[in-house]
Protein backbone atom coordinates (compact mmCIF):
# COMPACT_ATOMS: atom_id res chain seq x y z
CA UNK A 1 0.00 0.00 0.00
CA UNK A 2 1.44 3.26 -0.94
CA UNK A 3 0.57 6.87 0.24
CA UNK A 4 -0.02 7.65 -3.21
CA UNK A 5 -2.84 4.98 -3.80
CA UNK A 6 -4.27 6.34 -0.52
CA UNK A 7 -4.77 10.00 -1.49
CA UNK A 8 -6.09 9.06 -4.83
CA UNK A 9 -8.47 6.93 -3.25
CA UNK A 10 -9.45 9.61 -1.03
CA UNK A 11 -10.03 11.68 -3.89
CA UNK A 12 -12.14 9.87 -5.51
CA UNK A 13 -14.00 8.61 -2.10
CA UNK A 14 -14.92 12.77 -1.57
CA UNK A 15 -15.36 13.53 -5.38
CA UNK A 16 -17.25 10.67 -6.22
CA UNK A 17 -16.18 10.90 -9.66
CA UNK A 18 -13.18 9.36 -11.24
CA UNK A 19 -12.80 12.00 -14.22
CA UNK A 20 -13.24 15.22 -11.27
CA UNK A 21 -10.79 13.15 -9.08
CA UNK A 22 -8.18 12.74 -11.56
CA UNK A 23 -8.33 16.71 -12.07
CA UNK A 24 -8.13 17.48 -8.62
CA UNK A 25 -5.03 15.60 -9.12
CA UNK A 26 -3.86 16.74 -12.21
CA UNK A 27 -3.11 13.18 -13.89
CA UNK A 28 -5.08 11.44 -16.36
CA UNK A 29 -7.69 9.64 -15.43
CA UNK A 30 -6.10 6.01 -16.49
CA UNK A 31 -3.40 5.82 -14.10
CA UNK A 32 -5.61 6.62 -11.68
CA UNK A 33 -7.95 4.14 -12.46
CA UNK A 34 -4.97 1.86 -12.53
CA UNK A 35 -4.14 3.13 -9.12
CA UNK A 36 -7.11 2.52 -7.06
CA UNK A 37 -7.46 -1.56 -8.94
CA UNK A 38 -4.02 -2.14 -7.54
CA UNK A 39 -5.12 -0.66 -4.11
CA UNK A 40 -8.20 -2.55 -4.01
CA UNK A 41 -5.98 -5.86 -5.15
CA UNK A 42 -3.91 -4.96 -2.78
CA UNK A 43 -6.86 -5.01 0.42
CA UNK A 44 -8.15 -7.99 -1.64
CA UNK A 45 -11.69 -6.37 -1.80
CA UNK A 46 -13.42 -3.66 -3.75
CA UNK A 47 -13.12 -0.31 -2.67
CA UNK A 48 -15.50 1.23 -4.90
CA UNK A 49 -19.20 0.32 -7.07
CA UNK A 50 -18.57 1.84 -10.30
CA UNK A 51 -22.03 2.43 -12.66
CA UNK A 52 -21.86 4.69 -15.44
CA UNK A 53 -23.57 7.14 -13.50
CA UNK A 54 -21.89 7.23 -10.25
CA UNK A 55 -19.10 5.98 -8.09
CA UNK A 56 -20.28 4.81 -4.61
CA UNK A 57 -18.31 3.38 -1.92
CA UNK A 58 -18.35 -0.35 -1.28
CA UNK A 59 -18.31 -1.20 2.75
CA UNK A 60 -14.76 -2.14 2.50
CA UNK A 61 -14.38 1.37 1.14
CA UNK A 62 -16.51 2.99 3.79
CA UNK A 63 -14.01 1.54 6.56
CA UNK A 64 -11.26 2.73 5.26
CA UNK A 65 -12.14 5.99 4.70
CA UNK A 66 -11.28 7.75 7.27
CA UNK A 67 -8.00 5.68 8.58
CA UNK A 68 -6.51 6.45 4.92
CA UNK A 69 -7.21 10.59 5.71
CA UNK A 70 -5.58 10.02 9.12
CA UNK A 71 -2.52 7.95 7.48
CA UNK A 72 -2.50 11.08 5.05
CA UNK A 73 -2.42 13.68 7.44
CA UNK A 74 -0.44 12.05 9.94
CA UNK A 75 2.56 11.78 6.74
CA UNK A 76 1.84 15.41 5.91
CA UNK A 77 2.59 16.65 9.59
CA UNK A 78 5.64 13.95 9.86
CA UNK A 79 6.60 15.82 6.68
CA UNK A 80 5.84 19.24 7.51
CA UNK A 81 8.26 18.35 10.95
CA UNK A 82 10.91 16.89 8.92
CA UNK A 83 10.91 20.28 6.86
CA UNK A 84 11.11 22.43 9.69
CA UNK A 85 13.46 20.58 11.96
CA UNK A 86 16.06 20.73 8.57
CA UNK A 87 15.43 24.22 7.91
CA UNK A 88 16.00 24.77 12.20
CA UNK A 89 12.41 25.66 12.93
CA UNK A 90 11.86 23.11 15.60
CA UNK A 91 14.49 21.23 17.54
CA UNK A 92 16.10 21.46 20.83
CA UNK A 93 19.15 23.90 21.98
CA UNK A 94 21.05 22.53 25.24
CA UNK A 95 22.53 26.45 26.64
CA UNK A 96 25.40 26.89 29.58
CA UNK A 97 25.82 30.22 31.21
CA UNK A 98 27.82 31.97 33.56
CA UNK A 99 26.19 32.86 37.32
CA UNK A 100 25.92 36.19 36.32
CA UNK A 101 24.83 36.16 32.38
CA UNK A 102 21.58 34.38 33.46
CA UNK A 103 20.70 36.94 35.25
CA UNK A 104 21.22 40.08 33.13
CA UNK A 105 22.45 38.67 29.58
CA UNK A 106 20.10 35.42 29.30
CA UNK A 107 16.56 36.50 29.52
CA UNK A 108 17.04 39.28 26.68
CA UNK A 109 18.56 35.73 24.73
CA UNK A 110 15.86 33.58 25.32
CA UNK A 111 13.01 36.34 24.54
CA UNK A 112 14.83 36.98 20.88
CA UNK A 113 14.60 33.00 20.54
CA UNK A 114 11.30 32.08 21.42
CA UNK A 115 10.06 35.43 19.22
CA UNK A 116 11.84 34.33 16.14
CA UNK A 117 11.85 30.63 17.00
CA UNK A 118 9.31 29.26 18.61
CA UNK A 119 9.44 25.76 18.07
CA UNK A 120 13.00 25.63 20.22
CA UNK A 121 13.35 23.56 23.23
CA UNK A 122 15.96 25.12 25.29
CA UNK A 123 17.29 23.36 28.19
CA UNK A 124 19.76 25.09 30.54
CA UNK A 125 22.72 24.52 32.64
CA UNK A 126 23.62 27.80 35.08
CA UNK A 127 26.80 28.33 37.00
CA UNK A 128 29.16 27.18 35.36
CA UNK A 129 32.31 29.47 35.39
CA UNK A 130 34.04 29.84 31.56
CA UNK A 131 36.44 27.22 31.56
CA UNK A 132 34.09 24.11 32.40
CA UNK A 133 31.60 25.68 29.70
CA UNK A 134 34.71 25.29 27.37
CA UNK A 135 34.73 21.70 28.43
CA UNK A 136 31.06 20.78 27.94
CA UNK A 137 30.92 22.30 24.73
CA UNK A 138 33.82 20.22 23.69
CA UNK A 139 32.40 16.95 25.20
CA UNK A 140 29.06 17.69 23.11
CA UNK A 141 27.26 18.11 26.74
CA UNK A 142 25.81 21.76 25.57
CA UNK A 143 25.09 23.12 22.21
CA UNK A 144 26.27 27.15 23.03
CA UNK A 145 27.58 28.72 25.87
CA UNK A 146 27.23 32.32 27.50
CA UNK A 147 30.69 33.22 28.92
CA UNK A 148 33.38 35.69 29.36
CA UNK A 149 35.61 35.38 26.52
CA UNK A 150 39.43 34.98 26.12
CA UNK A 151 38.50 31.07 24.77
CA UNK A 152 41.00 29.05 24.54
CA UNK A 153 39.91 26.26 22.38
CA UNK A 154 40.33 26.99 18.66
CA UNK A 155 37.56 24.69 17.95
CA UNK A 156 35.29 26.97 19.68
CA UNK A 157 33.86 30.25 17.85
CA UNK A 158 32.60 33.53 19.77
CA UNK A 159 30.80 36.39 19.55
CA UNK A 160 30.44 38.97 21.31
CA UNK A 161 27.57 40.43 23.19
CA UNK A 162 28.62 42.79 25.78
CA UNK A 163 31.70 44.89 27.45
CA UNK A 164 30.91 44.87 31.07
CA UNK A 165 33.13 46.99 33.75
CA UNK A 166 33.72 45.91 36.96
CA UNK A 167 32.40 47.25 40.59
CA UNK A 168 33.28 46.49 44.23
CA UNK A 169 31.03 44.31 46.08
CA UNK A 170 31.68 44.89 50.00
CA UNK A 171 29.84 44.05 53.07
CA UNK A 172 27.20 46.52 53.95
CA UNK A 173 28.83 47.01 57.34
CA UNK A 174 31.75 48.36 55.22
CA UNK A 175 32.33 52.18 55.43
CA UNK A 176 33.44 53.38 52.26
CA UNK A 177 32.97 56.00 49.66
CA UNK A 178 30.46 55.29 46.65
CA UNK A 179 32.40 55.96 44.34
CA UNK A 180 35.45 54.32 45.86
CA UNK A 181 39.34 54.60 44.73
CA UNK A 182 40.52 50.76 44.00
CA UNK A 183 44.15 51.96 45.22
CA UNK A 184 42.87 52.19 48.86
CA UNK A 185 41.87 49.00 49.16
CA UNK A 186 45.37 47.49 48.82
CA UNK A 187 45.35 46.03 52.47
CA UNK A 188 41.76 44.40 52.26
CA UNK A 189 41.31 40.99 51.87
CA UNK A 190 39.30 39.54 48.57
CA UNK A 191 37.39 37.19 48.07
CA UNK A 192 37.82 35.71 44.35
CA UNK A 193 36.91 32.69 42.65
CA UNK A 194 39.15 29.07 42.93
CA UNK A 195 38.36 28.27 39.43
CA UNK A 196 41.81 27.61 37.28
CA UNK A 197 41.66 30.10 34.60
CA UNK A 198 39.00 32.48 35.73
CA UNK A 199 38.69 35.09 32.79
CA UNK A 200 36.46 37.06 36.15
CA UNK A 201 39.39 36.79 38.70
CA UNK A 202 41.99 37.17 36.02
CA UNK A 203 40.49 40.21 35.50
CA UNK A 204 40.28 41.75 39.10
CA UNK A 205 43.42 40.69 39.20
CA UNK A 206 44.53 43.11 36.15
CA UNK A 207 42.75 45.72 37.79
CA UNK A 208 44.20 45.75 41.03
CA UNK A 209 47.40 45.72 39.44
CA UNK A 210 46.65 48.68 36.94
CA UNK A 211 45.49 50.75 40.68
CA UNK A 212 49.28 49.80 41.52
CA UNK A 213 48.79 46.66 44.53
CA UNK A 214 48.53 43.11 43.81
CA UNK A 215 45.29 41.53 45.91
CA UNK A 216 45.71 39.03 48.69
CA UNK A 217 43.20 36.33 47.78
CA UNK A 218 42.16 35.46 51.38
CA UNK A 219 38.80 33.22 50.53
CA UNK A 220 38.09 31.74 47.39
CA UNK A 221 34.79 30.03 46.06
CA UNK A 222 33.38 28.28 42.81
CA UNK A 223 30.38 29.99 42.30
CA UNK A 224 29.27 33.40 42.40
CA UNK A 225 26.24 32.64 45.23
CA UNK A 226 28.97 31.62 47.26
CA UNK A 227 31.48 34.59 46.84
CA UNK A 228 28.80 37.34 47.62
CA UNK A 229 27.72 35.08 50.59
CA UNK A 230 31.28 35.38 51.76
CA UNK A 231 31.55 38.95 51.08
CA UNK A 232 28.14 39.24 53.03
CA UNK A 233 30.10 38.03 55.60
CA UNK A 234 32.59 40.19 56.02
CA UNK A 235 35.33 38.28 55.06
CA UNK A 236 36.48 40.33 52.09
CA UNK A 237 35.56 42.13 48.81
CA UNK A 238 35.08 41.06 45.51
CA UNK A 239 35.29 42.85 41.75
CA UNK A 240 32.97 41.75 39.88
CA UNK A 241 31.23 42.42 36.81
CA UNK A 242 28.54 44.85 36.58
CA UNK A 243 26.08 41.94 35.67
CA UNK A 244 25.90 41.22 39.64
CA UNK A 245 24.01 44.73 40.04
CA UNK A 246 21.10 42.66 39.43
CA UNK A 247 21.59 40.28 42.46
CA UNK A 248 20.64 41.27 45.49
CA UNK A 249 21.85 39.96 48.48
CA UNK A 250 21.76 40.92 52.40
CA UNK A 251 24.22 41.75 54.00
CA UNK A 252 26.22 43.35 50.74
CA UNK A 253 26.50 46.83 48.82
CA UNK A 254 27.45 47.39 45.35
CA UNK A 255 30.04 50.00 44.79
CA UNK A 256 30.98 51.88 41.17
CA UNK A 257 35.06 52.76 40.44
CA UNK A 258 36.31 56.06 40.68
CA UNK A 259 38.55 56.57 37.21
CA UNK A 260 38.38 52.48 36.81
CA UNK A 261 41.26 50.68 34.80
CA UNK A 262 40.30 50.03 31.33
CA UNK A 263 39.50 46.37 32.51
CA UNK A 264 36.27 44.74 31.11
CA UNK A 265 34.87 41.04 31.69
CA UNK A 266 33.05 40.75 28.05
CA UNK A 267 30.09 38.21 27.59
CA UNK A 268 30.16 36.26 24.44
CA UNK A 269 28.62 33.28 22.82
CA UNK A 270 30.37 30.54 22.25
CA UNK A 271 29.69 27.59 20.02
CA UNK A 272 31.69 24.55 17.78
CA UNK A 273 32.81 25.84 15.01
CA UNK A 274 31.87 22.07 13.41
CA UNK A 275 28.40 22.00 14.57
CA UNK A 276 25.84 20.83 12.12
CA UNK A 277 22.86 21.53 14.08
CA UNK A 278 20.18 23.70 11.60
CA UNK A 279 18.59 24.64 14.94
CA UNK A 280 21.95 26.21 16.49
CA UNK A 281 22.54 27.92 13.07
CA UNK A 282 19.17 29.75 13.36
CA UNK A 283 19.62 30.72 16.88
CA UNK A 284 22.74 31.84 15.82
CA UNK A 285 21.44 34.17 12.43
CA UNK A 286 18.50 35.67 15.34
CA UNK A 287 21.21 36.54 18.28
CA UNK A 288 24.07 37.25 16.65
CA UNK A 289 22.35 40.08 14.88
CA UNK A 290 22.73 43.66 16.32
CA UNK A 291 26.45 45.50 17.83
CA UNK A 292 27.92 44.58 21.49
CA UNK A 293 25.60 45.95 24.21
Amino acid sequence: MEVRQLRYFVTVAHTRHFGRAAEQLHIAQSPLSQAIRQLESHLGTPLFERTTRRVDLTAAGEALLPEAVRILESVAAARDQVSRVAAGDLGSLRIGTTALATYRHVPGLVRRLKQELPGLFLTFRTEMLTPALESALADHRIDLAVLRPPVRDESLATHLLARERLVLAVPETMAADDPVDLATLAEHDFVVYSAPGSVVGAAADRACRAAGFVPRHTHEADQTSIVLALVAAGLGVALLPESVLAVVVAGVRYLELRDPPPVTADVALAWRRDDPSPALGRALTVLTSGAPA
